[in-house]
């Protein structure tokens, strides 16, 4: 019998992250009885808690098969297209870095050789001037399933409505016959032989049993904790270990994100219907509770929730035995790439395409687990790249003594030609990180002897044609507010 398929699946997590579990096993494995145990989520589940996606979370939706006007409009949600760095190196200009293509192609050469060689021989427009979504997320405006080609590649990510948002994926998964249950786990019973979760023992002192038992509790991981407490720990590179959010004014909708960087950690703020959010990600060895929320309410915040604890890392094996940790259970990592659900949706997504058996042999969790590891570790590198490359004045700010040999390698191999390393489970494009390392002043040493085909002169002229072709584009588009507002007049009709 354990060779046999999964046949019922137990999603332990109210949030978002086991609301998504649960309609996407049912969805797209419609032989499964799933059961969701809505313990709400806590304060410090990072994946549940913030509002910002990648735009991954579009192409989610639609292997669900909820549309545009559900997913974001009915639940309260706004569009965004990137975020505005200010501040991380002195002397520097803020920089965006967009969801979409930087240049085109042209010569021999990727478009971002030519950018640098015309940095190396002086003044040269920013990288981002580049870039139809960072020119379209400066002036406000919003492009979605656009005509014109050059903007056809804009990959928006969303700003949710968390409450709103969690009650649509509850509604859709009692739509789709997920069985929901009430109540907390008191007790995680393991088998004596195997060590497979047998049940969970419930506050109320019923039972709960499935074949395959999918964590989406938090940080704590109350049913893959019993399993073991391994856990790989990142606070010698990623410093922030607590975070402050709070809610403001509302302002003109723009799907820019700003997160500017302070004192002992940086701060973000964006518009969202009806609201501005704020938040203060930061180290307690550098920023006390008091100063972190006065910071905040400086910044406009006229709400501000209490402070909450978080420590990065992640799970070498977050599948184990007959139980799989989703979202903060698997890994804890700080949102200044806005990554947290985008990690649990795509683990939720890498759950149905390598569902084992029931006996969950040791070689399809060790691909799982494999395939896991590496998406993290990338995303992990590219969230400490924005510090490993800051040049500010401070202790919070100085560069750690060493650096994860994946990313020690991407900024040696950048910085001397400007080329990039390839790594099979790449959660940011070529693009996100030129717009990472070239906006924060990451020079490479020498410029790549492909673009000498091209007369640079060429170059510039093509570059300029280019941003005037963005401006063209970008001045036709409707703004954010307007934007939203036809897309809600198309719900009323």
């Amino acid at each position: 019998m354990l060779d046999a398929p999964i046949r019922s699946v137990a999603v332990v997590g109210g949030g978002i992250v086991g609301w998504s579990a649960a309609v996407a096993l049912r969805r797209r494995v419609p032989a499964l009885a799933v059961t969701v145990l809505a313990s709400p989520p806590t304060p410090d589940a990072l994946a549940d808690r913030l509002p910002h996606t990648l735009p991954s979370t579009i192409g989610f939706h639609d292997d669900l098969g909820l549309r545009e006007e559900d997913a974001v409009v009915r639940a309260g949600g706004a569009w965004r297209l990137g975020t505005l760095f200010e501040g991380w190196v002195d002397g520097l200009p803020p920089y965006v870095h967009a969801y979409g293509s930087y240049g085109r192609p042209f010569g021999t050469a990727s478009f971002h050789h030519h950018w640098v060689r015309a940095a190396h021989a002086g003044a040269v427009a920013p990288f981002d001037s580049h870039a139809p979504a960072a020119a379209l997320a400066r002036a406000d405006r919003v492009a979605l399933g656009a005509d014109d080609p050059l903007l056809g590649d804009v990959q928006p990510g969303l700003v949710l409505d968390v409450e709103r948002y969690r009650a649509m994926l509850a509604a859709f998964a009692r739509h789709l016959g997920v069985d929901v249950r009430e109540g907390t786990v008191a007790a995680v019973r393991l088998g004596g032989d195997d060590g497979l979760v047998e049940r969970l023992v419930l506050d109320d002192g019923a039972s709960l049993e499935a074949d395959l038992y999918v964590d989406a509790s938090g940080p704590r991981a109350i049913v893959r904790g019993a399993i073991d407490q391994e856990r790989e720990d990142w606070s010698t590179w990623l410093r922030c270990d607590r975070l402050v959010t709070g809610e403001g004014a509302p302002e003109p909708l723009s799907p820019l994100d700003r997160v500017t960087a302070a004192d002992g950690g940086w701060r973000w703020r964006s518009a969202a219907p009806g609201r501005t959010l704020h938040g203060l990600c930061y180290a307690a060895a550098a920023l006390s509770d008091a100063a972190a929320t006065d910071a905040l309410a400086a910044a406009g915040a006229t709400t501000v929730t209490a402070p909450v604890s978080f420590r990065q890392g992640t799970r070498h094996e977050p599948w184990a035995r007959n139980c799989v940790a989703v979202g903060d259970a698997a890994t804890v990592i700080e949102p200044l790439d806005f990554t947290n659900l985008h990690l649990a949706q795509s683990a939720i997504d890498r759950i149905v395409a390598m569902m084992p058996g029931r006996a969950c042999h040791p070689l399809e969790l060790a691909d799982y687990n494999r395939q896991a590891s590496a998406e993290v570790a990338r995303v992990r590198d590219f969230v400490l790249c924005h510090y490993a490359t800051a040049r500010r004045p401070g202790a919070f700010w100085q560069p750690p003594a060493s650096l994860p040999e994946s990313l020690e390698r991407t900024l040696r191999l950048f910085a001397e030609r400007g080329r990039l390393p390839f790594f099979e489970e790449e959660t940011f494009a070529r693009d996100d990180w030129l717009a990472l390392l070239l906006g924060q002043g990451v020079l490479p040493r020498r410029v790549d002897p492909l673009i000498d085909v091209t007369a640079a002169a060429d170059s510039d002229r093509a570059m300029a044609a280019y941003r005037a072709a963005i401006a063209q584009a970008v001045a036709r588009c409707p703004t954010a507010d307007d934007y939203l507002a036809t897309a809600r007049g198309r719900l009323a009709r």
